[in-house]
């Protein structure tokens, strides 16, 4: 069952998205197959869920992802403005790309309860540790 909260966040997600290609962006580029969303048993998937950030890290808490199933990548927190980027899986490879950068991304855990990456920067790896935003209250 999809939360409130979470079909209004995939509702502006798709809407800045819609946006972006009517404003005669190049559509983001497919993604290699991915881990899909699957009956209990058998892998969990990380594709059009709606993450949030569970710890602070080089990311501040509170900050969410959504990895959109056309390869879209949105980031958003209450401290920025959303931003757009792109992902591929191919191959058991993870590549997250933000302000035309790739960046290969170790997934350390991916379960229904967390999705744990690390971000491979040329600054550095950053750690991400991501839970399932469908308890994220509303701003007051």
């Amino acid at each position: 069952m999809v939360h409130g909260f979470m079909k209004s966040t995939l509702a502006v997600a798709l809407s800045l998205v819609v946006g972006a290609c009517s404003s005669g962006a190049a559509p983001a580029p497919a993604p290699a197959q991915a881990p899909s969303a699957a009956p209990a048993g058998t892998q969990p998937s990380f594709i059009n869920k709606v993450w949030r950030v569970s710890e602070p890290s080089a990311v501040a808490s509170g900050t969410l992802y959504v990895f959109l199933s056309d390869g879209t990548l949105l980031i958003t927190s209450t401290r920025s403005k959303p931003a757009l980027g792109t992902w591929t899986y191919a191959r058991g490879a993870l590549t997250m790309v933000e302000e035309s950068i790739p960046y290969k991304v170790d997934i350390l855990n991916l379960s229904n309860d967390e999705f744990r990456i690390r971000s491979n920067n040329p600054g550095g790896s950053v750690e991400i540790p991501l839970v399932p935003a469908d308890h994220v209250p509303l701003p007051q």
